[in-house]
């Protein structure tokens, strides 16, 4: 059964009687930007090493490995090739981008096996053991595993290929063949007989394709010109079939049938013309002589001639002879017979008219018959010939095909002798005066700065992997509880700012203790506080707990400084708090005051006997309300909470637990132990002190 004063609440720690948790799991620490220089900086061994491993790595590659070079030959190529004929095998097109996807084309074409195999038979690379796999490493990895009488060719090749790189530049027509060797006269030949053997290749592969196209067609001639015959015969003995004669082009029915045409209409006309002037004749009745016939007749013209002299003759006669003299009556008698003359001669105009216009009706019927027997024939052969045209068709149709394969066959054989390629080598692969790789200044350079990175990343990981205490506000965010100052180094304590700087931040700490803590003016209790840490931090934790003594020390207050870990492990120990808490001892008996000092001392005293927790605390609640009548302050450096579970009574009656880390050095996962330990004693801690030693 406890004793009534251990019943006594406690205001500042109303929780410390209270069951603890199984487990206290801290919140998860945050990395703040500023913290990433003290990430660096704790674990810079890490980053130097990998920066120099990864430099002296790079050194011993760049002497060992041995030099190469590259040269490069240039090549452009025009899309619009050069036109030999108008129907080109090869037809230029210029594409909508102006040709580059055909030139991003021809990169392939110049590593294609065919231009390869061409070059390294131009040069005989297939000897060179630096590409035929027979030299160096090569030759012993060949002979250790049994392969060194392989192809050569299929060595060389592949060992080509990786040597060899085709590029295109932005926005022009111009390949870049760049060889990589250990010689640069060799590379530079490489470089231009792959460039040579490029432009040969697509020479023959253009002239091929004339010749492929040329033997194609004049395969094809011959069963062009069997169609052509077979429809020549189809139509000659179509015409056989159907007596249809032939005369430049058309048939001769027609030509007749047209010739008949023409004269009938001729006919026709002479006949109508014949009978309108037999009509006029008879018309004319008693004076044909004024018809148009009988004026053109050079007979009646003469008559009428010699009628009129006549006439004139009379007329004079009757005036100066008379009507009976005989000159009258001759020169009457001779105009009668005259005027009979002309009558005999207009009925022969008459006769011979109408003799004129029978003969026109009769070769005009003769006509009329003869075609209407044509038109009979006519159109049979008009219905013979449809076919006949259709099959002339399809003569003139394969005739023209035939044409055109000849022709076309003619132009392809003559394309296989001309190169229509219009690419060139624009400039000539040259020996390399400075070696390409490995370039020593750049890779020594991308190591450091490499180096650095990956020590950065590193340190990072490792930094993740086992995080430490990086700021105050990391601190307070894994254990809840505010941090109430942080402690320059001990490498600094010996100058004088430095001291100064840790007396203030240890008495502004006091400070935020005092105002934090609530006590009845009445407590029986003296003012306690308990530090505590993770093992790894006793000498910092020792440190701040003694200057928290001092510090309250030096403003006046009486102070009692308990050392949980003073003559641990020794043979004969002093008398100490172990034994006050076994109650063989009052606190008055094994306290001491330090010399020189105004804080009076406890050590841990003789673990003789292990205390039941109910009677130690009882006797902890006494030794602290002693303390009340001769100090103002109790500091305890509590050690280790997880290793010594002796100090669980003064754990339980402290007023504040501090616990102490150092930045950038101890790990979160001792800090939630630590946390942990004090947790399962019953209390949370309530504070912390942080000590830099970088500071």
């Amino acid at each position: 059964m406890q004793s009534p004063l251990l019943m006594v609440p406690q205001p500042n720690a109303p929780e410390a009687i209270a069951p603890a948790p199984a487990y206290y799991a801290p919140a998860p620490a945050t990395v703040e930007l500023g913290d990433l220089g003290r990430i660096l900086l704790r674990r810079r061994k890490l980053i130097f090493a990998t920066v120099a491993l990864l430099t002296i790595a790079t050194l011993i590659y760049t002497f060992l490995t041995p030099a190469l070079y590259s040269s490069t030959a240039q090549i452009i190529i025009d899309p619009q090739d050069l036109q030999v004929v108008t129907n080109d095998v090869n037809p230029s097109r210029i594409s909508p981008d102006g040709g580059i996807t055909q030139v991003e084309s021809q990169v392939s074409v110049a590593q294609s096996n065919g231009v390869l195999l061409r070059a390294i038979k131009a040069t005989n690379l297939t000897e060179n053991p630096d590409f035929n796999g027979q030299g160096g490493l090569g030759r012993w990895l060949g002979m250790f595993f049994g392969s060194g009488d392989g192809d050569r060719t299929a060595e060389t090749l592949d060992a080509l290929r990786r040597r060899l790189a085709v590029k295109r530049d932005d926005k022009v027509l111009v390949l870049n063949i760049i060889i990589t060797a250990k010689s640069a006269d060799l590379a530079a030949e490489l470089a231009n007989a792959i460039a040579q053997a490029y432009l040969d290749d697509q020479a023959e592969a253009r002239s091929k394709a004339a010749a492929d196209a040329s033997d194609a067609i004049s395969a094809r001639l011959d069963d062009q010109r069997k169609r052509v015959e077979q429809a020549a015969n189809a139509v000659e003995t179509y015409k056989a079939e159907h007596n249809m004669v032939m005369a430049a082009g058309n048939l001769v029915s027609d030509q007749e049938l047209t010739d008949l045409n023409t004269q009938l209409t001729a006919a026709q006309t002479r006949t109508a013309q014949l009978k309108a002037q037999v009509d006029q004749l008879r018309r004319q009745g008693g004076a044909p002589d004024a018809t148009s016939e009988a004026m053109r007749s050079p007979v009646i013209a003469s008559l009428r001639a010699q009628e009129a002299t006549l006439v004139d003759q009379i007329a004079q006669f009757g005036t100066e002879l008379g009507p009976r003299h005989p000159s009258m009556i001759s020169a009457q008698q001779q105009l009668s017979d005259l005027r009979k003359l002309i009558s005999r001669e207009l009925g022969r105009l008459v006769t011979a008219a109408e003799t004129d216009y029978e003969r026109a009706l009769a070769n005009q019927k003769a006509l009329e018959a003869k075609v209407a027997s044509l038109k009979g024939k006519s159109l049979d052969t008009d219905q013979a010939s449809v076919r006949l045209r259709e099959l002339q068709r399809d003569l003139d149709a394969v005739r023209t095909v035939y044409a055109n394969y000849l022709q076309r066959a003619q132009e392809t054989r003559e394309q296989t002798n001309v190169n229509s390629t219009n690419a060139r080598i624009i400039s000539q692969a040259m020996p390399a005066l400075k070696k390409s790789w490995p370039p020593k200044g750049l890779l020594v350079f991308g190591a450091i700065f490499g180096g650095l990175a990956l020590g950065v990343g590193m340190a990072l990981i490792a930094e993740y992997l086992s995080p430490t205490v990086l700021s105050a506000n990391q601190m307070q965010s894994a254990i809840e509880a505010p941090v109430l100052g942080v402690l320059p180094g001990k490498a600094r304590r010996r100058s004088g700012g430095a001291a100064q700087k840790t007396d203030a931040v240890a008495g502004l700490a006091l400070q935020r203790i005092a105002a934090a803590t609530r006590r009845p003016p009445d407590w029986p209790l003296v003012p306690s506080i308990l530090v505590a840490s993770p093992p790894e931090d006793k000498d910092q934790r020792s440190r701040v707990a003694w200057q928290l003594a001092n510090a309250a020390a030096a403003r006046g207050r009486r102070v009692l400084f308990i050392d949980i870990n003073a003559g641990k492990g020794q043979k004969d120990p002093q008398p100490g708090v172990l034994d006050v808490l076994r109650g063989e001892y009052p606190l008055d008996a094994v306290s001491r005051y330090a010399p020189g000092s105004s804080v009076a001392l406890i050590g841990r005293g003789r673990p003789t006997a292990v205390f039941q927790e109910a009677q130690a605390l009882y006797f902890a609640h006494r030794m602290l309300a002693e303390a009340n009548r001769s100090f103002e302050l109790v500091v305890v450096d509590g050690g280790a909470l997880a290793d010594d579970l002796n100090v669980l009574p003064l754990v339980a009656m402290a007023d504040e637990i501090l616990l102490v880390a150092r930045l950038n050095a101890t790990p979160m996962r001792d800090v939630a132990s630590t946390s942990e330990a004090v947790s399962v004693m019953g209390r949370l801690p309530t504070g912390a002190m942080l000590v830099d030693e970088a500071a």
